[in-house]
C-alpha cells in the first residue's frame, strides 16, 4: 500500500485520507467497543491527528465517557451512522480510525488486544499479539510491535 490511505463511510457522503503511516492497529473487546461495532469487538489504527484530513462531508460528534472517565468524541456520517474515527481528549496528537472504513483492508495486521477479559469466549486471542486484561498504561509497545511487524 501506498500513501495516502483513503477511506469513508458506507454511502459516500464522508470521504478521507490518511497521509502518514498509521502507528498501530489494535483490537479492542470492551463492552462499549462492542456496542459501537455491533460486534464481538472493535478495531482501531492509530494515526497522527495531522495526517488526517476529512476530504468530503461533514461527519457529526457524539462524545461519551470512557470506563476510565476520559472524554472521547466519536466521529459518524450523519446519513447512513457509519463510525469513522475517534479523538480522544487525553491523547490530542493522534486519532484512532475504525480501520473497516478503509478503501482497503487487506493489508490490515492487528499487533495487540485490549480488555481481554471482556472477550467473547469464542474469539481467539493469539499469543502472538500483545494482550492487555484491560487498558494499558502505555501504548508505546504497540507502536513498536507494528514497526517490527512491518506493516
Amino acid at each position: 500500500m501506498s500513501l495516502p490511505y483513503t477511506g469513508g463511510c458506507q454511502c459516500g457522503q464522508i470521504r478521507y485520507e490518511i497521509r502518514a503511516e498509521p502507528l498501530t492497529l489494535y483490537v479492542c473487546h470492551c463492552q462499549e467497543c462492542q456496542k459501537q461495532s455491533s460486534s464481538a469487538f472493535g478495531m482501531s489504527l492509530t494515526v497522527p491527528r495531522d495526517a488526517f484530513v476529512i476530504t468530503q462531508g461533514q461527519p457529526k460528534c457524539w462524545t461519551r465517557k470512557a470506563d476510565s472517565g476520559r472524554e472521547v468524541k466519536n466521529w459518524f456520517c450523519g446519513d447512513c451512522g457509519t463510525r469513522l474515527f475517534h479523538e480522544r481528549t487525553y491523547s490530542p496528537n493522534t486519532i484512532n480510525v475504525k480501520p473497516g472504513t478503509l478503501d482497503d483492508t487487506t493489508w490490515l495486521r492487528p499487533v495487540g488486544n485490549f480488555w481481554t477479559r471482556n472477550a467473547q469466549p469464542w474469539v481467539v486471542i493469539s499469543d502472538q499479539m500483545l494482550n492487555y486484561d484491560g487498558q494499558p498504561d502505555d501504548v508505546h509497545l504497540l507502536w513498536q510491535k507494528w514497526i517490527q511487524q512491518g506493516s
